[in-house]
């Protein structure tokens, strides 16, 4: 708006209304469209084509004042609409590219880098509560690819996620796929007891949604899971995830299927 001011003021003085004159309205404008948004370049080029018909209007006969007016606006508002669009664009493959590097492809799922920086967070506060990192392993999943191929594989981590989507409360866990067959999920604010309880729900519902495959049949499909808490704050992660790691190798040797927990 500085910008505006000082060219009209500058125009009004010389008596300036050459096309080189109106031009240097077009800096602000085009600055506006480059950096702000729409509330702001409409009150800037608007601002601008006032200022601009001041000075036409005011030393020019008014037939050519208004075709100098009109062809310099419908410029001005041109560039300052490309210039916004192509920022909106721009802005929108940035989100997209972020979400990309946050999310797990296949599944949707945040990924490990995502979910490592979640935990650590949560590691580090000190109003959080309860801290459990959740384990959780595909049993038997080489031989679901071995016997029904690589695509079911594939449809079973996605069935696999949505179920276990529909058990976690957005609120105060976060559910990632590692890598491979292998999820976790951070529980905040929690004791040992309900992240065990919370663990065995997801087991149960895993257990009571098998996956439909094309030919009608439904295949089955179990999980082990290992939980780790911490109580306090300023837990190492990588002694929390040895922990949680301890634990689902316990629950894998002694049956698969079950939930077993980390001493504390």
């Amino acid at each position: 708006m500085g910008g505006i001011v000082l060219t009209a003021t500058l125009n009004l003085l010389t008596a300036d209304t050459s096309a080189a004159a109106q031009a240097f309205f077009a800096f602000p404008v085009l600055w506006v469209a480059s950096h702000l948004r729409w509330a702001a370049v409409t009150l800037v080029t608007g601002a601008a084509l006032a200022a601009d018909g001041l000075t036409l209007f005011r030393y020019l006969p008014a037939a050519a004042a208004l075709t100098d007016l009109l062809f310099f606006g419908a410029v001005l508002v041109v560039m300052a609409v490309m210039l916004v669009r192509a920022n909106r664009v721009q802005e929108q493959l940035v989100v997209a590219l972020q979400e990309q590097a946050s999310r797990d492809a296949l599944t949707g799922l945040v990924n490990r880098r995502v979910f490592d920086e979640a935990l650590a967070d949560t590691l580090g506060d000190r109003a959080a509560g309860g801290t459990a990192l959740v384990l959780i392993d595909v049993d038997a999943f080489k031989a679901i690819n071995d016997s029904h191929g690589h695509p079911v594989g594939d449809d079973v981590l996605v069935h696999l996620a949505g179920v276990l989507r529909d058990q976690i409360r957005a609120e105060d866990a976060v559910l990632s796929r590692l890598g491979g067959d292998e999820l976790a999920v951070l529980l905040r604010g929690c004791s040992t007891e309900v992240a065990a309880r919370r663990a065995a729900q997801l087991l149960d519902a895993v257990r009571a949604t098998p996956l439909p495959l094309a030919d009608g049949s439904l295949l089955a499909l179990s999980i082990s899971l290992g939980v780790a808490h911490q109580a306090h704050a300023g837990a190492s992660l990588r002694a929390l995830y040895s922990a949680a790691d301890a634990a689902l190798y316990e629950a894998k040797r002694a049956g698969r299927g079950r939930v077993a927990v980390a001493a504390a």
